[in-house]
C-alpha cells in the first residue's frame, strides 16, 4: 500500500501544534534535520521532535542531513519518545555507512539509506542486507520547494533492479517536489513511500491532497 509521508519543514511553525493536526490522515510524519554542513540550511533539532512527539500520534520518519550522523542517533530515538519508526542517513555524510547502520538496528528501529540525485545506486550493494528503507532524493537535499528532478525517476528503478538482484526487498521512499502530477511517476516507478512538503502543508484542506496522493497508487 502506498504512504504518505508530509515533511514538517513545510509547516508553518508559528502554528505547528495546527499544522500537525491538519496531516492526521497520512502514515507518516517526515521529519527533516539538516545541520548547516552537509547541506546549506539548518532546520532543527532534538528538542523540536521532542515537540512534535508530543503532538502527533503518526509514527516518524526521520531524514538526518547531517555529517557524521552516528553521533545524534540516541539522541534523536530519545527526543522520539517511542513514536521514531525510521531513521535514514545519508551515504555521502557516513563514514563508515554499514557501522552506522548497524548502530540504527541495534536501537530497535528500522534504518534507511538516502541517496542524492547524483550518488550511484550501486553504493547501496553492499549493506542493503542492514536496510529496511531506500530513499531517492529527487531534488538536491537542503531546500523545500524545489522543482522535481525528472531525470531521477529511472533511477528509482535502477534501486529496485539493484535490490531484486540481490534477492531482498526494501521500501522505496522519494523525497523532493512530489505533488499530484509527479507522484504518478514515481509511483509508476515503483515508489511506496511518499515524501510531500509545500504540495500537503501549502495546500487549504492538507486531507485532500493526501487522499490525491494516496491515489497514484491505484492507477
Amino acid at each position: 500500500m502506498l504512504k504518505i509521508a508530509p515533511s514538517v519543514l513545510a509547516a508553518d511553525f508559528t502554528c505547528l501544534k495546527q499544522e500537525i493536526e491538519r496531516v492526521d490522515t497520512a502514515d507518516y510524519l517526515h521529519v527533516d534535520v539538516m545541520d548547516g554542513r552537509f547541506v546549506p540550511s539548518i532546520s532543527y533539532g532534538p528538542p523540536i521532535i521532542a515537540a512534535i512527539a508530543r503532538i502527533t500520534p503518526l509514527p516518524l520518519d526521520v531524514h538526518l542531513m547531517v555529517e557524521e550522523p552516528e553521533h545524534l542517533l540516541e539522541e534523536i530515538l530519545a527526543a522520539g519518545q517511542g513514536k521514531i519508526d525510521c531513521i535514514t542517513v545519508h551515504v555521502e555524510a557516513c563514514r563508515h555507512l554499514h557501522r552506522t547502520l548497524q548502530v540504527i538496528k541495534s536501537l530497535k528501529v528500522k534504518a534507511g539509506a538516502a541517496l542524492n540525485p547524483a550518488t550511484p545506486i550501486s553504493y547501496l550493494k553492499y549493506v542493503a542486507p542492514l536496510l529496511d528503507r531506500v530513499l531517492i532524493m529527487t531534488v538536491n537535499p537542503g531546500y523545500g520547494g524545489q522543482d522535481f528532478l525528472w531525470e531521477t525517476i529511472p533511477k528509482i528503478k535502477d534501486a529496485i533492479r539493484l535490490l531484486e538482484s540481490l534477492d531482498v526487498s526494501k521500501e522505496i521512499e522519494v523525497d523532493g517536489g512530489i505533488d499530484p502530477q509527479t507522484s504518478q511517476l514515481v509511483v509508476a516507478a515503483g515508489a511506496e513511500v511518499l515524501v510531500a512538503g509545500s504540495a500537503i502543508f501549502g495546500a487549504t484542506h492538507p486531507h485532500h491532497i493526501i487522499d490525491e496522493l494516496r491515489r497514484a497508487g491505484e492507477v
